[in-house]
């Protein structure tokens, strides 16, 4: 058989010094999908700035358990909680396409950084008010004509970013 089974897969645990904090995220399916990227990609912790209910049977199935296995809290000061990783050297990237935002695929030194990444609300996106407190705004390039994807989507692609190396 050439697929392997979850009991035989090659990879080595590990975890890269990098917090997903999620701004105002919503849809169950998103929320069980960051958690199973959370934990496919070593992160450290995953912060919350709004209640989530894990009792929820479509966010238990999209995270396939991970929800148990991930470290996961929530803050209701996001402001004071990025500014504690920011003191302990963590810099602080928002995933977001704005006027000073830079593609992600642009930072090379990121790999191996102490990281907050930031990603927002499905509709919304990223706060204003965290806007301005960040250290670094990045997107990611697209070709299309929409102007954004789904934030499942795009923080797995961001999180591969920040632990390619």
């Amino acid at each position: 058989m050439l697929q392997h089974d979850h009991a035989s897969t090659p990879f080595i645990e590990k975890k890269h010094p990098v917090v997903v904090v999620c701004d105002g995220l919503q849809s169950p399916a998103n929320i069980g999908a960051i958690f199973r990227l959370c934990d496919a990609f070593g992160v450290l912790e995953l912060i919350f700035n709004n209640p989530i209910d894990l009792s929820s049977n479509r966010l238990r199935r999209t995270a396939r358990n991970t929800y148990t296995t991930v470290k996961h809290t929530s803050s209701t000061n996001i402001l004071e909680t990025i500014s504690k990783f920011q003191q302990k050297g963590f810099a602080v990237i928002t995933l977001e396409i704005s006027e000073k935002s830079v593609p992600i695929t642009t930072l090379s030194t990121l790999s191996n950084q102490k990281t907050v990444l930031i990603i927002g609300n499905e509709r919304t996106g990223v706060s204003e008010e965290i806007l301005n407190n960040t250290n670094l705004i990045v997107h990611i390039p697209m070709y299309g004509k929409n102007s954004s994807m789904n934030v499942a989507q795009a923080t797995a692609i961001a999180l591969y970013e920040l632990t390619k190396h």
